[in-house]
């Protein structure tokens, strides 16, 4: 037994006989629990014991006249299949006391070996108390697969999900609903000014402002960021105006406090028409779109999407990076380039891989230009593919023809946030290695935070599957919320990569510095080495390796440079 909370025992008792009742509660006395204790002898006193309060523990006796202890059994189950069910009879078969365990009671005593009763008791209160966590850590489960970890409310991909299903209703019997695409403004002001922690406070509370000024049939999901999303059910579009602005003047009026610092924060919203015979994504993008248009036209706007908009016309030569992605992916315009990752400790070095874009004049563009439209169409799970494929291709050039061997350690390759849901990624990986004849351990995977969390079920598989087979998995940006120790235990990777953002002012910031010396100490604990990003000059570099940050990343490290095996200075000289 524990302490004296569980000393005090809520018991309820089916049993016809008051002296055996007693027996009973002298038995529990004598273990030392200090039993509250309600005697019933029929179903409707039983129900409406259920109904009327908590029990810890249903006991029953088998034989009684008018109430069977199957009949207790099935609306003890029915209440709560967790409260302990124990049948204490005079006279029970073998039989029936294993169809009644078959049927979900926990355990039978004789009441003529009172003895076993106390165990029982202990043993069966702590296999509760074990189903009662397990369930609930299911349910936490459950809820992150489909939520947003810091707002709580759902996330991009049960909006999506939702959003189909909306489709599907005005397909089928010609409603009209409303999409809403909400961008905040000023919001990076108040991260880079106070930090992640007052970004993540600001975010919780604007969606509790929110939240009352929409309809429990409406969905207010996180899409990423400082972007939301919002499905109004059947909503003509004046209405779903009238809400856009009334959602506008909340957070125009909301003045933010940090510390001795305020803030005012405005928002942009694209609206559009949710009607038959249309695509989800089309309508995420259109809505995207005039939320983009809002911002053009100088924020804390709503602008409705339509299809002769000037603004929306220029908002969609975004469509061009589409075009010219799948064109250098057709004719190897996409190139890869590496940085090293330096060890600190003596351990053997890595590499990352880095993309970028060959433009039409020959320049060479980084992928803050073209990702974001290669995200918003949903590129990235073919452009992942490409660069596997071409880096498992230059990996066997190199290694043949290296003298060494090829590059020392693991070469990290980045995977988006949408190649998380892709089923097949893994025996793609491992194809393409075989074929290659590549050791697992030459490769490794970098999976940013943000996506682990936002989809943690498809993100525990991926690392689940690549670790399998033998490769590296690195976790990319860790400590952006720093409220994500916690899936350490269930992310199970090999790195985390600490978050740049707080290295590059750790020698200046002693808030940074402490927090980059956390996430070291918290990784190490869970048996995952470190890497600090954006190690921009050697002091940096030797403060991380004091505090015994396993590797460092940067360009006080290494410029990137184009994707090859061999040294610098050999490729120079030819």
């Amino acid at each position: 037994m524990g302490g004296t909370e569980q000393n005090h025992l809520r018991v309820l008792i089916a049993e016809d006989s008051e002296d055996d009742a007693l027996l009973i509660l002298r038995e529990l006395r004598l273990g030392g629990y200090q039993p509250a204790l309600q005697r019933v002898d029929s179903a409707a006193q039983m129900r409406e014991a259920l109904d009327g309060r908590q029990w810890d523990l249903i006991i029953t006796d088998h034989n009684m006249p008018s109430f069977s202890s199957a009949e207790a059994l099935a609306l003890a189950r029915a209440h709560d299949p967790n409260i302990p069910f124990i049948l204490v009879s005079g006279s029970i078969g073998e039989e029936v006391a294993v169809d009644a365990m078959k049927s979900g009671a926990h355990d039978y005593v004789m009441k003529d070996n009172l003895t076993r009763l106390l165990p029982a008791i202990d043993r069966e209160l702590r296999e509760a108390q074990n189903r009662r966590a397990h369930q609930e850590a299911e349910a936490t489960i459950r809820h992150m697969a489909y939520h947003d970890n810091l707002t709580g409310l759902v996330n991009r991909a049960e909006f999506e999900r939702r959003l189909e299903a909306a489709l599907e209703e005005a397909d089928q019997i010609g409603d009209v609903h409303a999409l809403l695409y909400l961008d905040l403004d000023q919001f990076k002001l108040v991260n880079d000014s106070c930090g992640h922690l007052a970004g993540d406070e600001l975010l919780r509370r604007l969606v509790q402002r929110l939240q009352p000024r929409i309809r429990d049939s409406d969905t207010l999901a996180r899409l990423g960021g400082d972007e939301f999303g919002l499905l109004l059910s059947n909503c003509p579009l004046t209405r779903a105006r009238a809400v856009a602005e009334d959602l506008l003047t909340s957070i125009r009026d909301y003045l933010f406090v940090w510390g001795e610092r305020s803030f005012k924060v405005g928002a942009s919203i694209g609206l559009v028409k949710v009607s038959a015979g249309q695509d989800a994504q089309a309508l995420l993008s259109m809505a995207d779109m005039a939320c983009y248009a809002a911002k053009d036209r100088g924020r804390n706007r709503v602008h409705v999407y339509t299809e002769d908009d000037q603004d929306l016309s220029r908002r969609r030569g975004e469509m061009q990076w589409l075009q010219l992605l799948q064109r250098a992916m057709a004719n190897d315009d996409l190139l890869l380039y590496r940085q090293r990752i330096q060890a600190l400790q003596g351990a053997q070095s890595h590499s990352e891989l880095l993309l970028r874009l060959r433009g039409g004049q020959g320049e060479i563009i980084t992928p803050d230009r073209f990702i974001p439209a290669a995200e918003r169409y949903n590129l990235m799970p073919e452009i992942d593919r490409w660069v596997i494929k071409h880096a498992c291709e230059q990996l066997q050039a190199d290694r043949a023809g290296a003298a060494g061997g090829g590059l020392p350690g693991a070469v990290f390759i980045n995977l988006s946030a949408t190649s998380l849901n892709d089923a097949g990624l893994v025996d793609y990986i491992v194809e393409q290695s075989q074929h290659h004849q590549l050791p697992p351990g030459s490769l490794g995977f970098e999976i940013t935070e943000t996506a682990a969390i936002a989809d943690f079920d498809c993100a525990l598989g991926l690392i689940r599957g690549l670790r399998e087979k033998g490769f590296r998995v690195a976790l990319d940006d860790f400590g952006t919320g720093m409220s994500s120790f916690s899936y350490l235990k269930s992310l199970a990777v090999d790195f985390i990569k600490i978050d740049g953002s707080f290295v590059r002012a750790m020698l200046e910031d002693e808030m940074d510095s402490a927090i980059v010396e956390a996430v070291n100490n918290i990784g190490h604990i869970a048996g995952i080495q470190t890497i600090a990003e954006f190690v921009e000059n050697e002091a940096i570099m030797q403060r991380l390796s004091a505090m015994g940050v396993d590797f460092a990343q940067g360009w006080a490290v290494e410029r990137p440079q184009p994707f090859s095996c061999e040294p610098v200075a050999d490729r120079q000289a030819r």
